[in-house]
């Protein structure tokens, strides 16, 4: 149930089509002479009766149309027309009914007009509907595809409906805070220029300038600094931005971001700015009271969680088991830089086949491990030093290292530990997301929230493939001070001034204090393999506009699609976007993309060369 906590807006919505919406109506109004215009939700013909659904966007009230019988007396004859023409309508027609007010016998507590029905003294159908290919209720028979050709029709059933609301109630609730913290909404251009460091740009041909493209923004991230510069202190807005990435649950083509810069500030006071303010969507959204966000170390997160967003609405902390592992004559241990291991409470009860599915799922892509090995601890000794087990590897391990194990990982009778192993950080990197799947799997990851801060980011990592450091934010981000030491022969040391908002293991925002200072800036670059050529090319307006007095400043965005989606309790940011694009990033409603005419093509000094895709032999 996705019902916003906000107080609802007292409107009217009276106009020359109705005196009352569909979901407004209480036994207090019994009496009163109304009219109502909507969807037909269903009619049903009880002989006696038919009753008419009447719905649109605030709810739905019953309508009910006696039959006074095959040969009506004069002053009947209206009232039998009108249960003729309610018995006949059709799924999604849309009329108009006017009547009066009565008590209904049977109430109805599902909704919330369920203590009235209008009984009409007249009714016009406005507009008749074909029947449309799904059922327009809460629970549906359509699939994705079809809901998403007729997203129009979608967007009348209550949970996508409600999740546009609730998305709106949200900007609402941020714009009120940021505009009292003194924040200016600017707006910041959507043509721009292209920058090939980072995803995938889309890009947009300049017809007065043959030859030349603009790209669309992945974010506003270079237009927000030149503010800070431009002194608006404070800025912020809700924007698009554009990644031409490859697409899953979570990512779309196009993605709204609350986007917010602050000049001569400090880390600590951008995270109290916006802790403040997700406590105060959370608060008037869903009644979530939240308490201080704790502050984890990049370098704390990997270790325990092996991943930069850990879930912590439950446990299962990494424990590092190589010491214990190793000289045992198990050789993929024994070659290992790390052997490191969860415990699942409760699972030493699974059955083979359920334990050959978690040794399925490690090897798979998601995941990445080279393989599992797992541990029931049947009965854990008091000592730490004894008990019963019984695991993959018992041919190397007897009972003392086993309990060894058990002691080291917290595990108590009952409890399963599975294992990987490998390179210290690609066994680690797979473990977190084994715990990110096996707590979703477990049902450890489906109530409540918990939120944090990550800080203390790495500023670079080493890019396998191209043999060369790569910002592990963007360019523009600051080292810490203290660091700055081992830019030139340390790279890997060097921690930056970045931070991310976790809740519920995702990341619903980050950000970072920007260097300001031009010398830092070019040492970045140098660092990131740009030539000052190719710097100056690229980001020669920021770097021209830093030399006339660039402020210290900072600042984060956070995915405004994604914050809806952890506020209405679902896994997709499909439902919170008005009309999405698939997996193909295609938009089947509007059959969007398509090609363009000749003429167009000409206009645009563009020939279309489309790559032969390489079938497999």
């Amino acid at each position: 149930n996705m019902e916003s906590k906000e107080p609802e807006l007292k409107y009217s919505n009276t106009t020359g089509y109705r005196t009352h919406s569909c979901g407004e109506l209480r036994i207090g109004d019994v009496g009163k002479e109304v009219t109502l215009s909507g969807w037909v939700q269903k009619s049903r013909d009880q002989r006696g009766m038919a009753f008419v659904d009447i719905r649109d966007r605030y709810g739905q009230t019953q309508c009910v149309f006696p039959n006074p019988g095959d040969n009506p007396s004069e002053e009947k004859k209206g009232e039998k027309e009108r249960y003729e023409t309610a018995r006949k309508l059709g799924r999604e027609y849309v009329i108009q009914v006017t009547g009066k007010v009565i008590e209904r016998s049977n109430k109805s507590k599902d909704k919330s007009t369920g203590d009235i029905e209008l009984a009409p003294t007249s009714i016009k159908v406005l507009n008749k509907s074909k029947t449309p290919p799904f059922k327009i209720e809460s629970e549906t028979d359509g699939l994705e595809e079809i809901r998403m050709k007729y997203r129009f029709l979608d967007i009348r059933r209550d949970p996508v409906k409600n999740a546009l609301i609730l998305r709106a109630k949200c900007a609402q609730v941020v714009r009120n805070y940021l505009a009292g913290e003194g924040f200016i909404e600017v707006e910041t251009p959507v043509l721009m220029k292209s920058t090939p460091e980072g995803a995938r740009d889309f890009v947009v041909p300049s017809r007065a300038n043959p030859g030349q493209f603009y790209a669309l923004p992945q974010s506003p991230q270079t237009f927000k600094q030149i503010l800070m510069v431009a002194g608006i202190d404070r800025y912020f807005q809700i924007v698009k931005c554009f990644r031409d990435e490859e697409l899953r649950a979570d990512r779309q083509p196009e993605f709204t971001q609350i986007d917010c810069e602050m000049s001569f500030v400090t880390q600590e006071d951008i995270l109290n700015t916006f802790e403040t303010m997700i406590h105060r969507i959370f608060e008037t959204m869903v009644g979530h009271t939240f308490s201080k966000f704790h502050r984890m170390p990049y370098s704390v997160a990997m270790r325990d969680y092996g991943i930069d967003k850990p879930d912590l609405r439950y446990d299962m902390k990494l424990k590092n088991l190589t010491d214990l592992a190793k000289g045992k004559g198990l050789k993929m241990f024994d070659e290992s830089e790390l052997v490191v291991g969860i415990v699942c409470e409760g699972l030493a009860k699974y059955s083979k086949k359920k334990i050959k599915e978690l040794e399925k799922l490690a090897k798979d892509q998601s995941i990445g491990a080279s393989g599992m090995v797992w541990v029931k601890c049947e009965e854990v000794g008091e000592d730490g030093k004894s008990g019963k087990f019984k695991s993959s590897v018992d041919k190397f391990f007897k009972a003392p290292d086993l309990a060894a194990w058990a002691r080291l990982c917290g595990a108590k009778t009952g409890d399963m530990i599975l294992v990987f192993w490998g390179e210290d950080h690609k066994a680690r990197d797979a473990m977190g997301k084994f715990r990110h799947e096996m707590g979703t799997r477990l049902g450890l990851r489906n109530k409540g929230f918990y939120g944090l801060w990550v800080v203390d980011f790495p500023l670079f990592e080493w890019d396998e493939d191209e043999k060369r450091w790569c910002a592990m934010h963007h360019p523009f981000t600051s080292p810490k001070p203290e660091d700055v030491k081992y830019l030139n022969d340390e790279p890997g040391k060097v921690r930056a001034n970045a931070y991310d908002m976790v809740i519920n293991g995702v990341e619903v925002g980050g950000g970072s204090i920007r260097i300001h200072d031009r010398d830092i800036q070019m040492t970045m670059f140098e660092k990131l393999g740009f030539t000052k050529e190719e710097a100056e090319k690229q980001f020669g307006f920021l770097m021209g506009a830093f030399e006339y007095g660039a402020p210290p400043h900072g600042g984060l965005a956070f995915g405004f699609d994604r914050l809806c989606s952890i506020l209405g309790n679902e896994t997709s940011i499909r439902n919170f976007i008005a009309f999405p694009k698939n997996k193909m990033g295609r938009d089947l409603m509007i059959e969007a993309p398509s090609e363009i005419t000749q003429k167009q093509l000409e206009e645009l000094s563009i020939a279309v060369a489309i790559k032969e895709k390489k079938t497999a032999e």
